[in-house]
């Protein structure tokens, strides 16, 4: 008996991938989330200017933190700010 699979149309919202983002960034997706965030990257021009813009903000703070002592829980606590002002404009 042959088994027919439904066409796979598994796809990340705008608002679970804006979830994803952050763990997307520190990379502690599953593979398989990692890559259902970035088929939606690849496809949504909105969501991939966000990410490029969060990619650039945590990629600047990282190389500031390498060069002074800063309290453990600072980035963690901006990476909050940013996802709850992304949450934010995305109500409006």
């Amino acid at each position: 008996m042959m088994h027919h699979q439904r066409p796979h149309v598994d796809r990340y919202t705008c608002e679970e991938t804006a979830r994803r983002l952050d763990d997307y960034l520190d990379r502690e997706l599953t593979s398989r989330e990692m890559e259902m965030v970035r088929e939606h990257l690849e496809t949504c021009a909105a969501c991939a200017g966000g990410f490029a813009f969060e990619a650039s903000v945590l990629a600047e703070l990282r190389s500031k933190l390498r060069r002074i002592a800063m309290p453990v829980d600072l980035e963690t606590r901006i990476v909050s700010a940013l996802a709850a002002a992304r949450l934010e404009e995305s109500d409006d």
